[in-house]
């Protein structure tokens, strides 16, 4: 799918979930129909979800670690899907640098690290080695609530 500058643009107006496809509308001088059409196909290309995040700072008793692993193959793309279903994972990056993948993973009270690391973690062959990163303090962070 191709995002022209009117669908880039609903994105942008959407960064405010709450804004309305009226308001949207008007401000791009098309229809409500255009832009109700042009989000549906955005959702179902996968370009765009719409969805409530948190600020994980503000979440008692839950924690943001970034974690950077090393693989002991070069199959970047199907390691990084496999991190992507581990419980905890709110999302993965495969990397250029000292890492391979870069993982930010959501604890929780009684889902900490050593329970994501021996429980998640664990079931994954040929991880070479981790390094976790605990985040005290997180700017312009919001995460979808996975628990």
């Amino acid at each position: 799918m191709e995002l022209d500058e009117i669908n880039i643009s609903i994105i942008h107006h959407l960064k405010d979930g709450r804004k309305s496809y009226k308001e949207i509308a008007a401000d791009q001088n098309i229809t409500v129909n255009t832009v109700k059409s042009r989000v549906s196909k955005l959702v179902k290309e996968g370009v765009l979800d719409i969805v409530g995040l948190v600020d994980p700072d503000t979440i008692p008793r839950h924690q943001v670690v970034i974690v950077g692993v090393k693989l002991a193959s070069m199959d970047l793309v199907k390691k990084g899907e496999a991190f992507s279903k581990l419980k905890g994972v709110v999302s993965v990056s495969v990397v250029t640098g000292r890492f391979d993948l870069i993982l930010v993973v959501f604890l929780k009270e009684g889902f900490e690290l050593l329970e994501f690391y021996s429980e998640e973690v664990s079931r994954i062959d040929g991880v070479q080695s981790v390094e976790t990163f605990v985040t005290y303090k997180n700017y312009n962070l919001k995460i979808p609530y996975i628990f």
